[in-house]
């Protein structure tokens, strides 16, 4: 399974800022002066910067269906930097960004506007099964995909391989509820 990041940046910059702050004020009313500065002139600066990270935040990717002990194996075997670099990525606390691959899919076109932005909800690794990539490894990442129908999807499916670089074979999957796997399967 991915390993999520679980420490947040901006609760860290929250709790920490929140203490010294309030070790500012205790010290000011004990006439402290050292602790009284320490207190507002850290802490104060330190809580802003962890309310500012904290409202640019966005959280992990949950992993859908753990991998087992053949796709870990095979991972190591196969995957392409493409896909370490993504699955890292969605899988760890990001700041600054919008949704998790946002401007991945406004440079592919399938973000005309923040509404219509399918959304990631979910990764998971998995053996391809189908018959022109037998056994090989593929990252899924689950969209959720209300204002995107599966045709422009589909139609995208070659952007999609090509955007992703070498070695990497884009495929789409319709699901229920209006939601959309992409398969990123290596090939060699």
């Amino acid at each position: 399974m991915p390993k999520t990041n679980k420490i947040s940046l901006a609760s860290i910059g929250l709790y920490v800022g929140a203490i010294l702050f309030v070790v500012g004020f205790w010290a000011y009313a004990k006439g402290n002066s050292t602790l009284n500065l320490i207190g507002f002139f850290y802490g104060f600066p330190i809580l802003l910067g962890g309310f500012a990270f904290k409202s640019s935040e966005v959280t992990p990717i949950p992993v859908i269906v753990p991998e087992s002990k053949a796709v870990l194996a095979l991972r190591n075997l196969q995957e392409t930097s493409t896909q370490k670099q993504l699955r890292k990525d969605v899988t760890r606390y990001r700041y600054g960004v919008k949704a998790h691959l946002d401007e991945i899919l406004e440079k592919l076109g399938m973000s005309p506007t923040d509404e219509e932005r399918p959304v990631l909800v979910g990764i998971y690794e998995e053996i391809s099964q189908s018959v022109e990539t037998k056994e090989a490894y593929s990252l899924v990442l689950r969209f959720r995909s209300p204002l995107m129908d599966f045709a422009t999807w589909q139609q995208k499916q070659d952007k999609l391989t090509r955007f992703f670089g070498p070695g990497i074979l884009a495929v789409v999957t319709e699901l229920e509820n209006k939601e959309v796997d992409l398969k990123l399967i290596s090939v060699k």
